[in-house]
This record gives C-alpha cells, structure tokens and sequence, in this order.
C-alpha cells in the first residue's frame, strides 16, 4: 500500500476531510477508489488557567494522508478543488507517495492507531529520558526539549524536506529498582 501526503489548511484538516469523504460519496468514487484517508494525532493536556484539559492535536499540522494503491486521477481531481488544499508532495506535477525515513515515521505513529496515547516513560540517573513504551518510543534521538512538570517532550519530526517540532505527552513513572545479583 502507497501513503500519499496532502498538505492542506492547517486547523483545517477536519473540515477538509468531512468534505472530502462527501464529495467523494457524492461523485460515487468511494467504492471503487479503495482508499482511505489517514489523519494521525496526538493525545496531550493542555492547561489553561490552572484547568487541566485533555486535547487531540495533528502529529503532521498541515498534512493528511491518503493510503491508496495508486493515487486515482478522479480522486486527484476532487481532492485539489476542494477548498483549504496547498499540493500533493512532492508537488501537484511530481506526486510520489512517501517512502523511506518518511514512510516509516508515518507507519510508526499510525501503529499506536489512528489517535496516539501519551507515553510512559522514566528519568534515569543522569536525568535523560528513557521511553518504556507509547509513540515516543524509537524517537529518543529526536527528542529536543522535555518539560517535566506539564509531562511533554518536544520532538523533531522530518517529513519530506521540511522539519517541524511537535509536543507529545509522557507519564513519568519511577524506576524500578535494579537488583544485580
């Protein structure tokens, strides 16, 4: 399966998908296109005025992704017309589907699902964060800033030529104590 990423209105990624899935079920393309759109996020709390919230953010602000054998002109068509979307990437003459590190970073968020929980993770003795499990894990090299107290790490995330930082939940737990015999 190919992952074709669409850069669209960032914070308009929700309106943009609810038209596009319409206009696609309208244009009776659905059944026969065999594709689905894939749009990851990110758990985090967010606090406001001392009040804790529970929010869903984009991991990719910006981008959805298309998983398609191949990108189906008629779907291109609608797609592009709809209001709120930038290009293809590459760009709307040279669309490729993703592939190597940004291939396998899409596939390694989209393993924790569609919607990924915080990560659990503790603090060693020298301080440096050390992911047990969740999306962070594998990603402890990009890992640029954490904040203890609001439980965030901030990462540096590649896709295509271009790099952005993203805040992702953790829970700290203790270390278990190490016993050597």
């Amino acid at each position: 399966m190919n992952y074709y990423a669409v850069q669209v209105r960032t914070r308009g990624e929700e309106k943009y998908l609810k038209i596009a899935r319409y206009l696609l079920d309208t244009y009776d393309l659905l059944p026969e296109w065999k594709g689905r759109f894939l749009w990851p996020r990110r758990k985090l709390t967010i606090r406001k005025r001392g009040v804790k919230k529970q929010s869903t953010l984009p991991i990719f602000p910006g981008y959805i992704f298309l998983e398609s054998k191949e990108l189906d002109p008629d779907v291109y068509q609608v797609l592009k017309k709809i209001r709120g979307f930038f290009r293809f990437l590459k760009n709307n003459q040279n669309i490729e589907p993703l592939t190597g590190a940004d291939r396998r970073l899409l596939l390694h968020f989209l393993s924790f699902g569609e919607i990924v929980d915080k990560s659990t993770v503790y603090f060693d003795e020298n301080k440096k964060i050390r992911v047990i499990q969740g999306p962070l894990k594998g990603l402890e090299g990009s890992i640029i800033k954490v904040d203890k107290r609001k439980g965030r790490a901030k990462v540096k995330l590649h896709l295509y030529d271009e790099s952005f930082l993203i805040d992702f939940g953790f829970e700290a737990i203790e270390p278990a104590e190490v016993h050597h015999d």
